[in-house]
């Protein structure tokens, strides 16, 4: 595998490859300290948190639900809107509270939600009095961690000095990056996610895998993170001492095999997890091309309001947007992260319909590495996401913050 070397700063930057092999010295460490292209990140993570909570606050009194309100609500309202929902309920009266489960006719399924994100809640709620404020906490704390560690991993991909500010950039400008604000589980699960990335690139596999259990307790995706840990392991693995800490790699699947054992303890169900998905969001197995068919009838033949016609639409896109990004790393041989983003999709991609994959493009971090490397190269790309992805942007924040995301 080649080794991009670095370059003495008197030497001109060629223009970066689409997406080249990352450096992977065991001797090379990241600086833990925060340096000036760090600050920089942060800055622009501050300015955008501020400007999703402008318009958080003028949805309110621009967008009310009744026309003819006087009283726009309270400020926190807009962030109190779906899956936030369940991650309160199990955070505030746990699983299956009184007896209540999957056996009632209301219930809500609650436990298609892994406990990381509620059990955090619950801890911050502890000193943070309002759940609604907790929430937001852990997001904000929790997302600036992610794009520090997104830009360290742009900076091992790519050569130039503005890869990691760019590419934390263009993730903040994306079109679902108000639910990295919100009380929602993408925020706490790429806190945990891209640093362990980072640490298996340092050869840090105890503390990698350790990082992917983390989150996986959050979200079945640590499950693909897992995977993609597992193969960059075999394809860097050389010398006999580099197997040793193989057993690692297993630690990853331990919280999702508690949360089954729970769940079962519970409802004598193994599969409650995914039967909860399937009674509440249609995550029925379909052959992929069903699969799109169904989304592309929601999508473009009247069947639905314009408002679910609108995201089912969204839908159709980021799949689209996936599989391309999987075959580019294909073609790359970026196996590991095409595994990630791969089974992300397989999992997204083989319900009734698509359901929450442009929220899923906010994990697919080798997306944004990518976008970033084409920026880079052609500024006219910058400019042309930058005027694209603006609208989608405001639309989407808007589409949630109003309660108009599902229709």
């Amino acid at each position: 595998m080649s080794v991009i070397s670095p370059r003495s700063r008197e030497e001109p930057t060629p223009l970066p490859p689409l997406l080249p092999l990352p450096r992977t010295d065991r001797r090379r460490r990241l600086p833990l300290p925060l340096g000036a292209e760090d600050r920089d990140v942060l800055w622009l993570y501050l300015l955008t948190r501020a400007s999703l909570w402008i318009t958080a606050y003028g949805a309110r009194w621009l967008f009310p639900a009744d026309a003819g309100t006087r009283d726009a609500g309270p400020v926190l309202a807009p962030f109190e809107r779906w899956d936030w929902g369940h991650f309160l309920n199990v955070a505030r009266d746990g699983y299956f509270p009184a007896g209540n489960g999957p056996w009632d006719a209301e219930w809500d399924n609650r436990e298609a939600f892994f406990p990381g994100f509620p059990l955090a809640l619950r801890a911050v709620h502890t000193v943070v009095p309002s759940w609604t404020a907790a929430g937001l906490l852990i997001s904000f704390v929790a997302g600036g961690i992610a794009v520090l560690a997104l830009a360290r991993i742009a900076r091992l991909y790519l050569p130039d000095a503005n890869a990691g500010r760019r590419t934390a950039q263009l993730l903040l400008l994306s079109p679902c990056a108000v639910f990295l604000a919100t009380g929602y589980s993408e925020s706490l699960f790429l806190a945990l996610a891209l640093p362990a990335w980072l640490s298996a690139h340092r050869r840090n596999w105890p503390l990698a895998a350790t990082l992917a259990a983390l989150a996986t307790t959050v979200r079945i995706s640590g499950l693909f993170l897992a995977a993609a840990l597992a193969l960059h392991f075999v394809l860097t693995a050389r010398a006999r001492s580099d197997w040793r800490p193989l057993p690692w790699l297993a630690l990853p699947a331990l919280p999702a095999a508690l949360y089954a054992w729970y769940l079962h303890a519970r409802t004598g169900d193994w599969m409650a997890w995914k039967h909860a998905q399937e009674r509440g969001w249609y995550r029925h197995f379909h052959a992929p091309w069903d699969t799109w068919n169904n989304t592309w009838e929601s999508a473009f033949d009247q069947v639905q309001t314009t408002g679910y016609a609108f995201v089912f639409q969204a839908e159709l896109l980021a799949m689209v947007v996936g599989l391309a990004l999987v075959a580019l790393l294909v073609r790359r041989r970026r196996w590991p992260e095409a595994v990630y983003v791969g089974l992300s999709l397989w999992a997204l991609g083989t319900s009734y319909w698509y359901q929450s994959i442009p929220r899923a493009t906010l994990l697919w971090w080798p997306l944004w590495i990518t976008l970033a490397a084409w920026t880079l190269r052609s500024p006219r790309f910058r400019t042309a996401y930058v005027c694209l992805a603006a609208p989608l942007s405001t639309l989407f924040a808007l589409t949630y913050l109003t309660g108009r995301w599902a229709g």
